[in-house]
């Protein structure tokens, strides 16, 4: 394989994990919103907060619970592609 062949493969795999770990954070980011927007135009109640707090918590809540699959998804892209091509295997 050619160095830019190698390289470019190396970024697409990277970019997919970095969507693949975004995922579920930016999932429910945008459940929350939706559903909080809808009870927004629901009762015209107009709070900057009611839309913040909500979202950044059940974006805590995901992240706390996801946080193993990240760390393991991180970890094993790096032993598998990026510590290979360090040391030249």
């Amino acid at each position: 394989m050619t160095d830019e062949v190698l390289f470019f493969d190396t970024l697409r795999q990277g970019l997919w994990i970095a969507f693949v770990i975004s995922l579920p954070i930016l999932v429910v980011a945008l459940v929350t919103g939706v559903a909080i927007g809808l009870i927004q135009a629901l009762t015209s109640v107009q709070e900057m907060t009611l839309t913040f707090v909500p979202k950044l918590g059940a974006i805590v809540i995901v992240f706390w619970i996801s946080m193993g699959f990240m760390t393991n998804t991180l970890v094993a892209f790096f032993q598998d592609r990026i510590i290979l091509l360090i040391i030249g295997g």
